[in-house]
């Protein structure tokens, strides 16, 4: 019999239970724990037989359903739900159980059965606690909704993921949800997939108490003994559930989920709208078609391809588990809006960092953007104050020879980064590492004029860094498989994804990107309007058109990793070049210059109408962005096609609704694929001939 963890154990003190087997239990208990204390309290302890977290599945309903028949007939003081596991109450459901679905019929069937147990737990007599510390996610939150009270332990944090699958909430969530809280709110909460953290979720009146770990045995006695109070909706909410104005809601929520979530590609927020306007009044039939909605929705490709997506950033994760030293102490050079933010982000993460820059007015700004970000992260004072602690400016350099890592992120000059290297490198602790954050330069150039070739290795982050998952672990012909395994644990370190890829033009993700942005390039040559040229992009489920992106980049550094790709890969008719010259001749660089092909004003671009795009303009942009990435793999920038489908998903925002670029083609055809490519090819040039890659790929 396992013991109790020492987490809860603490919140139970002085009274101790000894856990054991529900009375009548005829087998040892495998995802739960019972335990009954000295006032008559039930404690299930959810602890997942053989996993770190705790998800839920049907063997973990069955056994529940199990304990709590047992416990109905008992009728003790209170029942207490909490997690035995430090890594919080629950994270949802197991998402492998979701893989390969196909008949919404079957689904169904094993849905309503979930719906039974949680349904169960919700009609229980005795006074029924969820206690929750860590995250409660999906699944796990609709467990806790179906108790009495809920109780957070401050610092725990709530959500439904599911429509980042293309789902919503199964086991009643949609009902019990908009029924407990504010509906908008609740809603909210589903349609966005975000998470609210404590003060927030007691606020919206998701949960009925905070407290210290220390007091949660008191707490639960109060829930048990005295309730946690009588919750009253209040006029807003009230309103909001007038069927009238419910419509209106309604479409504007649809309006909201079609500018981020176009329906055509991702049908889950209008299907949970659906739930809510025709069923809001009547939760028990509301709970019964939500079974039925997600069963439909757990068929489509939509949702199988983002379970794919799913376990693509799974797998990148553990790439960032590679087993090497953890790194203490980071330091940055450059305080541009690359090295600023990547010094910032690994303060946010725990780091000491110390930050350099010629121009101390560029440290003051990074400085500024870190405590913006902690503002947005909702981080109280104090642990604002730790994270700005954390981040010291260095202006000299002193603490190059303190480091674990040095991250040099100054212009994509050659001559700069090799005399850079040249002064810190005999600084450089024995077994510190030393990266750069280029994006264009070949690392073997960069480690030819190194004493100890072996520790350089490229961390190429994304801009902006605090939104974008991806870092790209660059690895060179002379680098040490112990630099490059630290710093992959690095990158996870940072809860960044990392994709392992060979030193080579442009990498992975600019080379396959740079195709993409020069055909959008000839297009505009051709008299096409930028707007039209990002809608072609649009309506084959792209996030961003890639004129926009060209100007959220910045022209100049898209014309300087053109110009270097064209060189290198010997690509004589790069389109857009000359385009790309003029604009940056005429220091319109995009977003940045507030002009660029569109005038920016606070951060967005100002576009036109768009008009009808050419014919097969979607697979002149895509098609040849597939093809660069078949390149990759078959040139061993990287090894497998999940990690180029992951990179370019997290990297580029390639359209996730697909399972990412190689799978599409797979999917779509490779055979079509390369019969389009060469028809464009004899059309429009040889920028369009099939790689031969497409061979390997097809067998």
């Amino acid at each position: 019999m396992r013991p109790l963890s020492d987490h809860v154990a603490a919140a139970l003190e002085p009274r101790q239970i000894e856990l054991g087997l529900p009375p009548g239990a005829g087998q040892e208990l495998r995802h739960w724990r019972y335990g009954r204390d000295d006032r008559g309290v039930v404690w299930l302890l959810f602890d997942k037989e053989g996993a770190a977290v705790n998800t839920i599945d049907e063997a973990v309903l069955r056994e529940l359903d199990d304990i709590l028949r047992r416990v109905a007939s008992e009728r003790p003081a209170g029942l207490v739900l909490r997690s035995a596991k430090r890594s919080g109450f629950c994270a949802g459901a197991d998402v492998a159980q979701f893989a390969g679905a196909q008949d919404p019929d079957a689904v169904e069937q094993r849905l309503r059965q979930g719906h039974v147990v949680v349904d169960r737990l919700a009609e229980m007599e005795v006074p029924t606690v969820a206690v929750v510390h860590g995250h409660c996610l999906g699944g796990g939150l609709e467990l806790a909704l179906a108790c009495r009270y809920r109780i957070a332990v401050d610092g725990a944090s709530f959500g439904f993921p599911e429509i980042l699958l293309g789902l919503h909430p199964g086991l009643g969530g949609t009902a019990r949800s908009v029924q407990l809280i504010e509906p908008v709110e609740a809603m909210t909460m589903m349609l966005t997939g975000r998470t609210v953290h404590t003060a927030k979720a007691k606020a919206l009146g998701l949960v009925d108490a905070v407290t210290e770990e220390r007091h949660v045995a008191a707490a639960v006695r109060t829930a048990v003994t005295e309730g946690l109070g009588d919750r009253r909706d209040g006029l807003k909410a009230k309103a909001e559930r007038l069927p009238a104005l419910r419509e209106v809601i309604a479409r504007r929520m649809r309006r909201e989920a079609a500018r981020r979530a176009p329906p055509e590609f991702y049908p889950a927020p209008a299907a949970l709208i659906d739930l809510w306007v025709e069923h809001a009044e009547r939760p028990a039939a509301m709970r019964r078609e939500e079974v039925a909605s997600f069963a439909r929705l757990l068929a489509t490709p939509t949702a199988q391809n983002l379970i794919r997506v799913f376990f693509l950033r799974e797998k990148m994760k553990a790439l960032g588990k590679a087993g090497g030293r953890p790194v203490r102490h980071v330091h940055v050079i450059g305080a541009g809006a690359m090295g600023g933010d990547i010094a910032g982000w690994c303060a946010l993460k725990g780091l000491r960092v110390t930050l350099s820059d010629m121009k101390t007015e560029a440290i003051g700004g990074a400085v500024r953007r870190t405590a913006e970000l902690c503002r947005q992260r909702h981080l109280s004072r104090a642990d604002t104050r730790d994270v700005m602690d954390r981040l010291a400016a260095d202006p000299h350099n002193r603490a190059v020879g303190q480091a674990d890592l040095v991250i040099e992120a100054v212009p994509e000059k050659l001559d700069i980064k090799r005399s850079l290297y040249e002064s810190i490198e005999p600084k450089l602790k024995p077994q510190a590492l030393l990266a750069t954050n280029t994006s264009s330069i070949g690392l073997d150039d960069l480690a030819a004029g190194l004493r100890n070739p072996g520790r350089l290795v490229g961390l190429h982050f994304f801009n902006p860094v605090s939104r974008m998952d991806l870092v790209e672990v660059v690895r060179h012909r002379e680098i040490f498989e112990a630099t490059f395994t630290r710093a992959r644990t690095f990158v996870g370190q940072i809860d960044k994804l990392a994709a392992p890829v060979a030193s080579a033009p442009g990498f992975l993700v600019n080379r396959a990107l740079m195709p993409y942005l020069a055909e959008a390039m000839a297009m505009l040559d051709e008299g096409v309007g930028p707007a039209t040229v990002d809608a072609a992009a649009e309506t084959f489920g792209m996030p961003m058109g890639p004129v926009e992106v060209a100007d959220r980049v910045g022209l100049d550094i898209c014309l300087d990793v053109a110009e270097m790709l064209s060189a290198k890969l010997g690509l004589r008719d790069m389109p857009g070049l000359d385009r790309l010259r003029r604009k940056v001749e005429a220091k319109e660089l995009g977003m940045k210059t507030g002009k660029g092909f569109y005038p920016w004003s606070g951060g967005k671009p100002k576009k036109g109408a768009a008009g009808t795009p050419p014919e097969a303009a979607a697979d002149r942009l895509i098609l040849p962005l597939l093809n660069a990435c078949v390149a990759c793999l078959r040139e061993g920038v990287v090894a497998d096609e999940d990690i180029v489908d992951g990179a370019m998903i997290f990297g580029t925002g390639f359209a996730p609704f697909t399972g990412g670029p190689l799978y599409y083609a797979r999917k779509r055809g490779i055979e079509e694929i390369v019969r389009m490519l060469t028809g464009f090819e004899q059309q429009w040039g040889p920028r369009f001939a099939p790689d031969e890659g497409w061979v390997a790929l097809a067998e």
